[in-house]
């Protein structure tokens, strides 16, 4: 009689001071031999970052990881700009203006760019109240500042600019969000588009400025860019008489 497993192990590590630097291997990986089958197996770390996989000289399965601290240093380095540069150069809609000067010091104050990306978005939704129809897909992050209100795009491009500002590389990340914190499966709700922001804090770092939370599950990535112009859902041209309208519906649905 055959049995089907499943494994979850977690390994957690607390420090007393912070730790800029870490290597490791896991030796975690179950193998496939005569006598069991591996019908899939992932290794995630938090932070997220690259893994290396190789089999040691005893033939046990070897993932190898580097974890590092940025610090405000490593940004300021010439090669990192150069090769980070369009998501450090501001666009049309996310320039930055004076208004936002405040809270742009705010976020170069902090302790790291990590800290840095997050304080940005929670600065953000302090201060924008969410409200669909308050702008439009040309209102531009200082514009939405003023106003004080706006939807998603608006709350990444704000985030993006206050962090382009302090140095950060920053990307708009486009998609779509499922509305329920725990969806049910076989459900079909009503979804939306979407968008979030990454900000480089060694790795990118994806935040959700809009709901004050970590990009999850519920996330689903389309694209990313410099801003909302790059990947627009939907763009073209067309000749004939008369105006024309647009219906746009999301549905999503939990399969399991």
């Amino acid at each position: 009689m055959t049995m089907r497993l499943q494994v979850v192990h977690r390994t957690e590590y607390r420090y007393e001071s912070p730790v800029t630097y870490s290597y490791n291997e896991a030796r975690l990986t179950p193998q496939t031999t005569a006598t069991q089958t591996v019908l899939g197996s992932s290794l995630r770390t938090d932070p997220t970052t690259t893994a290396m996989r190789y089999w040691d000289y005893w033939g046990t399965q070897v993932t190898a990881f580097d974890l590092h601290r940025t610090g405000w240093e490593v940004l300021t380095d010439g090669r990192f700009r150069d090769l980070h540069s369009e998501y450090l150069s501001e666009t049309q809609y996310t320039a930055f203006d004076p208004v936002m000067a405040g809270a742009a010091a705010e976020v170069a104050d902090q302790p790291d760019p990590a800290s840095a990306v997050h304080r940005a978005a929670e600065l953000v939704r302090d201060h924008l109240t969410y409200r669909t129809g308050a702008t439009g897909v040309r209102t531009t992050a200082a514009e939405a500042w003023e106003a004080r209100s706006g939807v998603c795009q608006d709350f990444a491009h704000i985030t993006i600019a206050l962090l382009r500002r302090a140095g950060i590389p920053a990307r708009y990340v486009s998609g779509y969000l499922h509305p329920k914190v725990t969806p049910e499966v076989g459900t079909t709700v009503v979804g939306e588009s979407h968008a979030w922001i990454e900000g480089w804090a060694g790795d990118w770092l994806a935040v959700d400025p809009t709901n004050g939370s970590e990009v999850g599950q519920r996330h689903v990535l389309v694209g990313r860019a410099r801003d909302y112009r790059d990947v627009s859902p939907f763009r073209g041209i067309y000749a004939g008489a008369g105006g024309s309208t647009l219906e746009v519906s999301v549905e999503i649905t939990r399969l399991r």
